[in-house]
């Protein structure tokens, strides 16, 4: 759903023992994504498209605290680039440019008018959603 908040990222210092407080406290599963220092937190099924399967429900990740300190939310949208430009029109700036995840999609982060990091994600085609979401080492529940 293009507007929707689809995603969400916690920082971490330690991503093992982040992963293991969520797992033993909210049951939540991990694919660890070595290859971009990331953690996918499954906190619900995901449909055939690699979306959420649950009405409201989002899943989210983990990633190694640096230039962003704070949570962060993700909103999808049907393109990111046009987005970008509606953003920056609007008194916003991109924080991150757009960045390809393999088999899933692309994301971005921008700044909003009030200084907020806030992801972006556009989705690839559905064929690419479910199993490039299967992939990575399945940790906790």
């Amino acid at each position: 759903m293009a507007g929707g908040v689809v995603h969400f990222e916690i920082p971490a210092d330690d991503e093992d023992r982040a992963r293991q407080f969520y797992s033993s406290v909210f049951g939540w599963g991990f694919q660890v994504m070595p290859e971009m220092e990331y953690s996918l937190a499954m906190t619900t099924p995901m449909d055939e498209t690699g979306r959420p399967a649950v009405a409201g429900s989002i899943n989210g990740g983990l990633f190694r605290r640096g230039e962003l300190t704070a949570p962060v939310v993700t909103i999808d949208v049907d393109d990111i680039d046009a987005a970008l430009a509606e953003i920056a029109a609007r008194g916003g700036s991109v924080f991150r440019a757009k960045m390809e995840v393999p088999g899933m999609g692309w994301n971005a982060y921008f700044k909003d008018s009030e200084g907020n990091v806030v992801g972006l994600w556009q989705n690839a085609a559905p064929e690419g959603g479910a199993a490039a979401a299967d992939s990575g080492n399945d940790i906790g529940a």
